[in-house]
């Protein structure tokens, strides 16, 4: 069930990337170049990832590739707190926020990789 929860999560927030692209590009650390286009695609693959979350096949795929995903946007969530904090914004305990919860995310998609059969391939390696 959890990961049904997980991919409904994900499938909705790659959806908001296309309804509300500024709230993202507001958040795009000013490194980066194309933000517009960085947006629909992160949106695309949250989508896309969260839906092959729910298939037994692609499950492995979409959890490792959401760990990758979640590791790569992490920029925009330190960049929202340094705005935040710049701005004097009242809500900067939100931004706050979202540093840690990233761990938690990264660990919950984790836990829909499929570690077992790593090491049933591991220990099957002639010595």
């Amino acid at each position: 069930m959890s990961r049904y929860i997980m991919a409904v999560l994900y499938i909705a927030a790659g959806i908001n990337h296309f309804r509300s692209p500024k709230f993202y590009q507001k958040i795009m650390p000013p490194y980066l170049p194309y933000s517009y286009p960085l947006i629909y695609i992160s949106g695309f693959f949250e989508a896309f990832l969260g839906i092959l979350l729910f298939f037994d096949k692609t499950r492995n795929l979409a959890a490792w590739g959401l760990v990758v995903l979640l590791i790569a946007v992490f920029p925009a969530n330190v960049q929202m707190l340094v705005d935040y904090i710049r701005e004097n914004n009242p809500r900067f305990w939100v931004a706050i926020a979202r540093l840690p919860l990233q761990l938690p995310l990264i660990w919950w998609a984790y836990s829909f990789t499929d570690r077992r059969n790593n090491r049933r391939n591991v220990s099957k390696v002639p010595a």
